[in-house]
């Protein structure tokens, strides 16, 4: 489904850029040929914007890679959503850091940058945009709408599922703004269309729409591993719930470790599993049929042929490939040398680079551990973690090597495990052998045998967080594990870190990135993070 997409969604970003009031060049609209009413004349319509919005991440433009971008003025490579979200989550922390100088990218992973940063402006922009997609739909969809079209019973029932798993994106990337920037605009399907300013929501009352949200909702989601593959089902709701009150106490001063115990628990019960395949299967480009696909609960599909794009798996395979790296060995044309990880991520590793953990994917040839240049690809070990070949080593479907086959997975069940454990630890209830069981069972798949397991005295909270980071490393979850443990800002020491070779803290409201200053200059409902 997600890889139908049509040149339907043209239609649509009429409305768009009015909901965020950000700088026009970043949200104007590429089109404005038809009104949304007039596009869903067609009854595949409904399914064709269902299948942009899941894109929404993927793509950042209606042709791909480079020749139609969603946002007027922005390269589609530099604005794609996962490229970005990726950035904002591993950059800025311990396990990546690029040698490229392009406008501020340095200020990342130096944890320096300013409320002018183009990077996490277009973030910004990137989450607006997808949110207001996301209401258009809704509004185009209602009860008065579909009466007005004379649509079917049976297409109604399908456009019912289509609003719960919309509302389900929706609630997604409010969580990704409420997480990097705690006090976003807010605009619902409720909401007019056209020029005026959005009102800023809180902190905790985002966190309560969001809860909101999917409770509703979830119910009217597919059953677990019951949808088309790449769309969201009653699971991913699970675990999206699972995550904000995991870090429930960071965005609102309250816990909800009890939550997270249940809904882990209802995700771990839902029949998903970790597959018998070595670690690095999960990451090839076969990973939606090689055994990797059972554990995944919600997945970001990539296409060598139809979803071409310069941002999401494109940019994870071809920028850490650099130095003395065959590209071929990667199912690609040429390397980007661009990013590595630093010595303190490498040193979580028993053995570090010769570690028995099958979870440490490393390139060291050519590479030193320490960085004394971030401009030089070689200074720093280079990642191995995601590779266009599939398990018998045959390069993905592009024949070019541009683009990728590669599958993101946003959220998979060792993700439920390690906050099951987290939560345990942290108060929520739950039990310590089944918690340790859990751990157990992921350290047998990176170890082949039983040699890596851990018993409940090692279970502790400085184990978990490094855990994390050996089991989920680059795939955008670090820095808001390093906010939750307090080891981000003003704890926490990396090279690089703070703009200096040997790494320093930085200010502890860098926990939060600064809303762009081109939006507080037109919206004046907007007040500015405390530090920036």
């Amino acid at each position: 489904m997600l890889r139908t997409i049509k040149s339907i969604f043209l239609v649509f970003a009429i409305a768009l850029f009015v909901q965020s009031c950000a700088d026009r060049l970043d949200l104007q609209p590429e089109d404005e040929r038809l009104t949304g009413d007039a596009a869903f004349e067609d009854p595949n319509a409904y399914k064709e914007f269902l299948a942009k919005i899941y894109a929404g991440i993927s793509l950042s433009g209606q042709e791909g890679p480079a020749g139609a971008p969603d946002l007027a003025g922005l390269d589609e490579g530099f604005s794609n959503y996962l490229r970005l979200y990726w950035k904002m989550q591993e950059l800025t922390t311990d396990e990546a850091l690029i040698a490229w100088n392009d406008g501020t990218i340095q200020d990342l992973h130096g944890q320096v940058w300013t409320s002018g940063n183009e990077f996490i402006r277009t973030m910004y922009s990137r989450l607006m945009y997808q949110v207001a997609l996301c209401n258009e739909f809704l509004r185009q969809t209602t009860d008065s709408k579909l009466d007005g079209r004379g649509v079917s019973s049976e297409l109604r029932a399908d456009i019912q599922t289509f609003r719960s798993e919309v509302r389900f994106m929706r609630a997604l990337t409010y969580w990704h703004a409420m997480d990097l920037f705690a006090n976003p605009p807010f605009v619902t399907e409720d909401d007019p269309i056209g020029a005026f300013l959005p009102p800023q929501i809180q902190r905790a009352d985002l966190f309560d729409f969001i809860e909101s949200e999917l409770l509703a909702i979830t119910d009217n989601m597919a059953a677990p591993r019951s949808n088309e593959y790449g769309r969201a089902d009653r699971a991913a709701a699970w675990m999206l719930l699972a995550k904000i009150y995991l870090n429930a106490e960071v965005y609102t001063g309250t816990p909800r470790y009890a939550d997270v115990i249940t809904y882990t628990n209802n995700i771990i019960g839902a029949g998903y599993s970790i597959p018998d395949i070595p670690y690095f299967h999960s990451f090839l480009a076969d990973n939606d049929s090689n055994g990797a696909q059972d554990e995944v609960i919600f997945t970001i599909p990539f296409d060598g042929q139809r979803t071409q794009a310069f941002g999401g798996m494109t940019f994870l395979t071809h920028a850490p490939v650099g130095g003395s790296m065959d590209p071929s060995d990667f199912g690609i044309n040429g390397g980007w040398f661009g990013i590595r990880t630093t010595p303190t991520f490498v040193e979580q590793f028993p053995g570090e680079e010769n570690s028995a953990d099958g979870r440490e994917l490393l390139y060291t040839d050519g590479q030193s551990k320490d960085i004394m240049s971030v401009a030089t690809f070689t200074d720093g070990f280079a990642v191995a973690k995601y590779r266009n070949v599939d398990v018998n080593g045959n390069p993905g479907s592009d024949t070019t090597g541009d683009h990728t086959d590669i599958d993101f997975p946003m959220f998979r069940l060792a993700d439920a495990y390690l906050m099951y454990a987290e939560a345990f630890l942290r108060g929520g209830g739950g039990s310590a052998s089944t918690a340790v069981g859990y751990i157990n069972e992921l350290r047998e798949r990176a170890y082949g045998d039983t040699s890596g397991n851990i018993s409940e005295a090692d279970l502790t909270l400085d184990f978990i967080i490094d855990e994390r980071s050996r089991e989920l490393y680059w795939e955008a979850h670090r820095r808001t594990d390093l906010i939750r443990f307090d080891q981000f800002s003003d704890n926490g020491v990396w090279q690089w870190k703070g703009g200096v070779q040997s790494g320093t803290t930085t200010e502890s409201f860098r926990d939060l990135m600064p809303l762009p200053a081109t939006d507080l200059g037109i919206n004046t409902n907007l007040e500015q993070n405390p530090g920036y």
